[in-house]
């Protein structure tokens, strides 16, 4: 049987990846059971369970206790969100990606948010000579904020996306993730402007599975999506029961990601 890094590979060249983001082993597992040839996590999502907002402020030993424990209960391949690199030190950067990798992970996210994109370049060069190092294949999944953040104006957002898979390809990345871009006739531009795999996240408006596959879209990730509504389903029912003692499931919805995330601000408390 191939490697799992080799399988992870091979899975963004066989039609359409759909990973539903998980924050610990039990999700994993289930997600896993249901289907998923790859398992993946959302960085939002483990920083929640841990008590920390989204946001590079997860500590690397609860991001190192949770890649292991879902390492240890999977048989597929597992791709860890980690954000920024949780810094903006080349040798910190190092630091996490060897400790991922250690941890059993043999693929990884990794933004540029708001920083300039050479900064992602050099931390994609700094990620691949780490997994070199391990002689692990790790599949670099370079995520560009163009959209998410509205970095550019909407009509530059294509031109700016494709600009910066070049760079990230260039320093050593195996994927795009252009995180935000719901536009139909957009993705089809992203995915004939650049050899590398297409991943979208699963926003409001995005089009059906079927034809991201057709326009040519090779990863479809759930992000903190599920996570946002077991929150809000916990909220819901927790209400009721202190309410009536009773459990009552109906009308569930999500909670937002901004009302989560606030959550778990710092409350100023020692």
């Amino acid at each position: 049987m191939d490697r799992l890094d080799n399988q992870l590979h091979q899975l963004h060249h066989e039609g359409l990846l759909i990973l539903t983001n998980v924050a610990d082993a039990a999700g994993a597992r289930l997600v896993e059971q249901l289907g998923n040839k790859a398992v993946a996590t959302s960085s939002a999502a483990v920083a929640w369970v841990h008590g920390y907002p989204d946001g590079n402020t997860l500590p690397l030993e609860r991001l190192v206790s949770t890649v292991e424990s879902i390492a240890r209960v999977i048989s597929v391949p597992l791709t860890v969100d980690i954000e920024a690199g949780y810094s903006d030190d080349l040798e910190r950067v190092a630091t996490v990606v060897d400790a991922v990798i250690a941890a059993g992970a043999v693929g990884i996210n990794i933004e540029d948010g708001s920083s300039p994109p050479e900064l992602l370049v050099r931390k994609i060069e700094t990620a691949r000579q780490v997994a070199d190092r391990r002689n692990v294949n790790l599949f670099i999944n370079a995520r560009t904020d163009v959209y998410l953040r509205g970095l550019v104006p909407a009509e530059d957002r294509v031109a700016e996306t494709l600009e910066r898979a070049k760079l990230y390809q260039a320093a050593g990345a195996n994927g795009l993730f252009a995180a935000g871009v719901t536009a139909e006739y957009e993705i089809k531009a992203l995915c004939h402007g650049t050899s590398l795999p297409l991943n979208v996240l699963g926003f409001p408006g995005l089009p059906s599975p079927e034809v991201l596959k057709e326009i040519g879209v090779r990863r479809l990730s759930a992000g903190s999506g599920i996570a946002e509504f077991l929150y809000g389903a916990m909220a819901g029912i927790a209400k009721s029961f202190l309410q009536t003692g009773k459990f009552d499931t109906h009308d569930l919805k999500a909670l937002t990601y901004g009302e989560v995330n606030a959550l778990l601000k710092p409350s100023g408390k020692a």
